[in-house]
């Protein structure tokens, strides 16, 4: 008899740091969309007008984005590995401290400061980072992957952290997060390593004997700002980081924090409410990764174009939905907006990094950061409406007509000059 002497191939190294990647990425989304579920609590607890309590969101959303092109200029300079373990640690400390807040600026401090900037440097900047320095094939399938790790972290918390909330109370929700963000650092810097060389390996489908070519040695931040004004004077930036502002708007700002209140506005139990913000994570996930796969086969700015125009159309539906019950025309929302909710970031990504190159991680970066912009925007500015207003229905076919603006700007990349 004779033996098979032939050694089964080992699973490449990129595997297991896109994996400890997505389970990082995981929880910052998770962590980011806790302010959703706890809008009520603390309104009825301190007396906090919904308002007050959006301009906390809108700081977490401004420092989640604006810190990604910093966080992506920090990784070049001091690795992967210590930035994000440093942010899992900002994370822990914000939400554990507001378990001590009395007035309303802790928890501009501890919820807008601290898990605006932890969250941030874990924030898709990363993914674009990863799948650039640890994968040639495969890119925007594992781009998705990761994208559909935000969607995972909302499918694995909000539920259990809206029934903490409205069980426990809300400070053991918040100590659920810190507690969870602790538990990442240690695989973070077990698993994590900066490069493919590090390792004794190369990239994920890099020809063999490629050659790594270092990033520039500068401060980070100048870096991060270098790369701006560089960008800046090309048009496909301002298309790029216009429609991703709207469709930060559209999701986290408007959706991720004002769905629960505005579900509950209309009789809907916020545990309810909140299964139901899951379940977009839930089809999210697929629609993410599904987009990932076309990002490579498909022209990025057609499936743009797409993904917005129906965003559009399913928002200004929206309000006619609602109910103290989920019906069957709700359910439909749900899949359908879930499919499109994050499916924006893989052709984004590609985008940025065919028109910028080895820039393309930092540029995402600050694209991003304009997606949160208009996330914050959108927030503050729902929770004002529904202060003056009484409800949310201005809110909402405001998101819907910016989505329509969001595909035209996006099908107009292939016309823009290209550096």
């Amino acid at each position: 008899m004779t033996v098979s002497t032939t050694a089964r191939p080992r699973l490449h190294r990129a595997w297991f740091v896109a994996g400890v990647a997505f389970v990082a990425i995981l929880g910052a989304a998770g962590f980011r969309a806790t302010p959703g579920v706890l809008i009520n609590p603390l309104e009825a607890e301190f007396g906090w007008t919904k308002g007050t309590i959006s301009l906390a969101v809108s700081i977490n959303l401004v420092l989640y984005g604006l810190t990604a092109p910093f966080a992506a200029a920090l990784m070049d300079r001091f690795g992967m590995r210590r930035v994000v373990a440093l942010a899992l640690l900002t994370v822990a400390a914000g939400s554990g401290l507001t378990v001590l807040m009395t007035e309303s600026w802790h928890l501009l401090l501890f919820w807008g400061v601290f898990i605006g900037l932890g969250t941030g440097s874990m924030a898709l900047v990363f993914a674009a980072t990863v799948t650039d320095r640890w994968f040639v094939r495969h890119r925007g399938l594992v781009t998705g992957i990761l994208t559909a790790a935000g969607a995972t972290g909302q499918l694995v918390f909000l539920p259990v952290l809206a029934w903490l909330a409205q069980g426990p109370g809300w400070r053991i929700a918040s100590l659920t997060v810190a507690g969870a963000a602790l538990a990442v650092v240690p695989f973070v810097w077990w698993l994590l390593r900066d490069h493919p060389e590090d390792v004794g390996t190369t990239a994920l489908g890099a020809e063999p004997g490629a050659v790594r070519i270092a990033p520039p040695k500068v401060n980070a931040a100048v870096r991060a700002v270098t790369v701006l004004a560089a960008a800046a004077k090309t048009r496909p930036f301002w298309l790029l980081a216009g429609g991703f502002a709207i469709c930060g708007a559209s999701t986290n700002g408007l959706v991720g924090t004002h769905f629960i209140p505005a579900a509950h506005d209309h009789g809907m139990a916020e545990p309810v409410a909140a299964g139901l913000l899951a379940v977009i994570g839930i089809f999210d996930i697929a629609g993410t990764i599904a987009s990932g796969w076309l990002s490579d086969k498909v022209d990025p700015k057609i499936l743009l174009g797409v993904y917005y125009g129906l965003r559009g159309l399913s928002l200004m539906v929206l309000p006619g939905l609602f109910a103290a019950s989920p019906e069957p025309s709700m359910l439909v929302f749900i899949v359908f907006y879930g499919l499109d909710w994050v499916a924006t970031v893989p052709p984004t990504v590609a985008l940025c990094r065919k028109i910028y190159g080895a820039d393309g991680a930092v540029v995402f970066g600050w694209v991003f950061g304009s997606h949160q912009v208009g996330a914050a925007i959108a927030a503050v500015g729902a929770g004002l409406t529904r202060d003056q207003l009484g409800a949310y229905d201005l809110a909402w076919y405001a998101a819907g007509a910016l989505c329509l603006l969001a595909a035209g700007m996006s099908l107009a990349i292939g016309h823009a000059r290209t550096r």
